[in-house]
This record gives C-alpha cells, structure tokens and sequence, in this order.
C-alpha cells in the first residue's frame, strides 16, 4: 500500500523522472535520506521499474500520433505482438476486450510514415480487420 507521500514522490517523478534526491525532498518537505529510502523500496517493491526518457512537447506535437485496433487471429496473437513490438513507430501494444483484440498507438513524423506504418500493420499474417483513429488533440494527459 502506498503513502500519500509516496504518491506525492510518484507524482514528481512522473513530471521529471530525473528530479534529484535533494529536489525531491525539497518538494516534499521529507529528508534526503527518507527520500532515498522510499525510492529505494518502491524500486524493490517494483512500484517503479524504470526512469525513462518522455518527449517533449515542442517534438510530440509535431508527430502524428493514430491509435489502431485489430482484430487477430488468437493462434498468431503472440507472433504479431512480436514483430509490433520490433517497429518503432509503436509506442504501445495493449490487450483489450470488445470486438478487437489488441490497440496499438502509432507516432509517425508524416501521414505517409503512418500510412507505410498501418501498411505494414495490415499486412501481418494473423492481422484480420483494423481500425485506425487519428489523434487530433490532446485534451488531458497526466
């Protein structure tokens, strides 16, 4: 179970996952060393498995990002999953229910790089039917 400063710490982190110690404490009005010790059980608890690189807003909004649904056939589902995951423009692959299976979220720096992309996508053995979703804008994102 988490703190509520644990989730205060998450919160910073997730803003800017470089945040340092001292900022941090800084921030939340803990100690360097109880900071410390939190992130450290956070990471052994595997709250948090990674520090990552997010881009920027200036880069993201120039891309366009298209999310696609895609109905597979069950006994190819992991081998497609394989060969998404190699494709760059993917920046995630999630399982879902309904009437497709997996949702997939393409970022492609012009529409004939996502079009190449959803080629690609479509043409996997396995892959029956998709649906593609152009994001327009970005009301909220956390």
């Amino acid at each position: 179970m988490l703190t509520e400063k644990d989730e205060e710490l998450l919160s910073i982190l997730r803003l800017n996952a470089r945040a340092s110690v001292s900022d941090i404490a800084r921030a939340t009005g803990v100690s360097r060393t109880a900071i410390q010790n939190r992130l450290n059980k956070l990471e052994n608890n595997h709250v948090i498995e990674a520090y990552s690189v997010v881009l920027g807003r200036e880069y993201t909004s120039q891309l366009i990002t298209s999310n696609v649904s895609l109905k597979v056939n069950p006994n190819l589902r992991k081998t497609i999953c394989l060969a998404l995951r190699k494709v760059h423009q993917i920046s995630h692959i999630y399982s879902i229910s309904g009437e497709y299976d997996l949702l997939v979220t393409i970022q492609a720096s012009t529409l004939e790089k996502l079009n190449e992309v959803l080629n690609m996508v479509c043409s996997l053995e396995g892959v029956a039917r998709t649906n593609s979703s152009i994001i327009l804008d970005t009301i909220f994102k956390r």
